[in-house]
């Protein structure tokens, strides 16, 4: 038979009902072995087609059946807007949607890095990294220690200020007592008086007049309450990196002398070749563990908060 349909063209009239048949099986043949994958695919579209179609789930119990999803639309005066047509989001209905979604969305995206600014996270993580930086311990303890430290101390110190945060806001908004606009006043008292204690106790109130000089505010704030969120947040930024270098010259100042003191050794000693570096540093951690530099450090950081009342 296999012979018969290999050469069935020659052996069969193609007139004939049987030979048309021949034909069109050593034709279908050829495109198999040519393009299986081709053939695969059609049958398997043929066969969801026939199973998915309209009438497919005619016959399937309705608690077995696949839920059917509508994608949300908003309703207007004119009639349902659907928020999926990209011309209706040009509509003045469609743009106020939009513009709530791209606003939720940058909020969400910028949520850590807003956190990461109001609290005491630069100031611990920039001490750590110049302490490292002191040591020349190039990548030791590498930045995931370090970064994790800093958001513990962190936890650590702005745990009264969440908490604070936690009940006077979220709480009552959660049980409906207050609107969202209250809650949100509530919610920045406290870290606002976290901020403006840390720049008092630093003395470095003149980073809060630095950008009120260039707001132009109709009113001149009297208290820290008074003065705009936008202002309050750079300038706490720039008075943490300020008491942060302070606090890091104040740890480098130890380990640059020793790496003074080794290095004029090996002049005196003609060793120009030998890298002061590599002979300080055994000195530098041997003076690091042995007056427990990690809890000085630490203790240090945490002294330089001023607690909320």
């Amino acid at each position: 038979m296999a012979a018969i349909f290999r050469h069935g063209r020659n052996n069969f009239d193609r007139e004939t009902p049987f030979g048309r048949s021949a034909m069109l099986f050593a034709r279908l043949r050829s495109v198999v072995r040519r393009c299986p994958m081709v053939c695969v695919c059609t049958f398997l579209l043929a066969a969801v087609t026939a199973l998915c179609g309209p009438g497919a789930l005619a016959d399937i119990p309705a608690s077995n059946r696949p839920l059917s999803l509508e994608f949300p639309s908003t309703s207007t005066n004119s009639g349902s807007l659907s928020l999926l047509d990209p011309q209706n989001w040009t509509s003045p209905e469609g743009l106020s949607s939009a513009l709530k979604i791209m606003l939720l969305l940058t909020v969400l995206s910028l949520a850590p890095a807003i956190i990461l600014m109001t609290t005491s996270f630069i100031r611990v993580i920039v001490v750590l990294s110049l302490l490292r930086q002191a040591l020349g311990t190039q990548n030791l303890p590498p930045s995931q220690v370090i970064t994790g430290l800093s958001l513990f101390i962190t936890l650590f110190v702005m745990a009264p200020v969440w908490r604070e945060v936690y009940q006077q806001a979220i709480v009552p908004y959660q049980q409906r007592q207050i609107s969202l606009e209250e809650a949100w006043e509530r919610g920045q008292k406290p870290i606002r008086r976290f901020m403006s204690l840390q720049i008092e106790r630093c003395d470095n109130a003149e980073d809060v007049w630095l950008f009120l000089r260039y707001a132009h505010l109709e009113k001149e704030p009297e208290t820290y309450d008074d003065v705009p969120l936008q202002i309050l947040v750079p300038a706490f930024m720039l008075s943490e990196l300020k008491t942060a270098f302070l606090i890091g010259f104040q740890i480098f100042l130890p380990f640059l002398i020793i790496d003074m003191v080794v290095s004029t050794v090996l002049v005196s000693m003609g060793m120009l070749m030998m890298p002061p570096v590599l002979v300080s540093l055994p000195f530098k951690l041997l003076l690091f563990v042995l007056l427990d530099g990690w809890h000085l450090v630490v203790g240090m950081l945490m002294e330089s908060f001023q607690p909320i009342a």
